[in-house]
């Protein structure tokens, strides 16, 4: 298999008959072996029976349905597990990605690099709601992880397969993908793709998800910096912080034993205890609980996502 797209749709039953008509007409001349991996993540519409549909006309099309609304991550992290071809290709079902892009996604993941992402240059959206929260979220991404790109969330992006196979996502990291992968030591380039206005549905994003942005940034950065030495971050804290109660803690005894000074309702006695304490709390509960969290999910094999169905053509063989 030469090429799979991964889509995942959430209520965008208007938008699917357009999506695999414009689909089909751009990658049946291109001579790639191809399939597409439709993911209906919990829509309360006709999604996924339109998705059925589709996979009933064209032996390419695997409707996936999972049991509720587990948000993009998890719909994107299914498409990856399932994905057969040499390169992964995810987009949008809303038809704000353009199709017409993905060859020249295709073309650079055969130049040699490992991820091509998407850049909306001339973003189709309001300014104030989607696109100003997005410059500045971009901004301090790119600045806190040290990749350098101008569209995280963008979700037109191209893949090697040994890479999207080796993705671990949780919470809400889809679109810190390409920082994520940059600890494998990929190469990561990013080229300007078309975007268009939303013609059917409504948004699921607003800016409100600006305060989750920064929490997952937090989260993403430690990953990238601390995960193989968590010790160094939480520890940093925990020195200072006992370091300064030790502190407190010695010049108070100084004074008690030598200067005959009363300790007695004094606050910076209980000041003192209580930077030990929280030191040795950022040391061990920190540091325990964010390694329990990767414990939880990868030496038990939890899965973030639960299917319910998949349904393929009858003429396509059971993958």
């Amino acid at each position: 298999m030469d090429l799979s797209i991964v889509t995942p749709f959430y209520n965008e039953a208007e938008n699917i008959p357009g999506f695999f008509a414009e689909l089909g007409e751009v990658l049946e001349p291109t001579g790639l072996t191809w399939e597409i991996i439709a993911i209906d993540d919990g829509s309360t519409d006709e999604t996924f029976s339109l998705l059925k549909d589709e996979a009933m006309r064209r032996s390419q099309v695997k409707a996936v349905q999972l049991r509720k609304n587990f948000g993009q991550t998890a719909a994107l992290s299914a498409g990856f597990d399932l994905a057969n071809g040499e390169i992964v290709v995810t987009m949008d079902g809303d038809l704000q990605n353009d199709p017409k892009d993905i060859p020249a996604l295709v073309s650079g993941i055969r130049s040699g690099v490992d991820i091509v992402s998407g850049w909306r240059e001339k973003r189709q959206d309001p300014f104030l709601s989607r696109r100003l929260p997005s410059i500045i979220a971009n901004r301090m991404i790119s600045m806190v992880t040290g990749v350098k790109l101008h569209d995280y969330g963008c979700t037109l992006k191209a893949f090697k397969k040994e890479v999207a196979k080796n993705i671990r996502l949780y919470g809400e990291m889809h679109r810190f993908i390409p920082a994520i992968a940059s600890w494998m030591g990929v190469v990561i380039a990013e080229i300007p793709v078309n975007h268009r206005a939303r013609k059917f549905g409504r948004s699921k994003y607003g800016i409100s998800r600006t305060i989750r942005v920064l929490l997952d940034l937090i989260t993403v950065k430690f990953l990238l910096t601390y995960s193989t030495r968590p010790i160094h971050v939480f520890g940093l804290w925990g020195i200072i912080s006992g370091l300064i109660g030790f502190g407190l803690a010695g010049f108070l005894t100084i004074q008690r034993l030598f200067f005959d000074t009363p300790l007695a309702n004094r606050p910076i006695l209980l000041l003192a205890i209580l930077l030990i304490f929280i030191g040795i709390q950022f040391i061990s509960m920190g540091l325990l609980g964010e390694l329990q969290v990767r414990t939880y999910h990868e030496s038990q094999g939890k899965p973030i996502y639960y299917l319910k169905e998949i349904f393929e053509h009858p003429n396509q063989e059971p993958s």
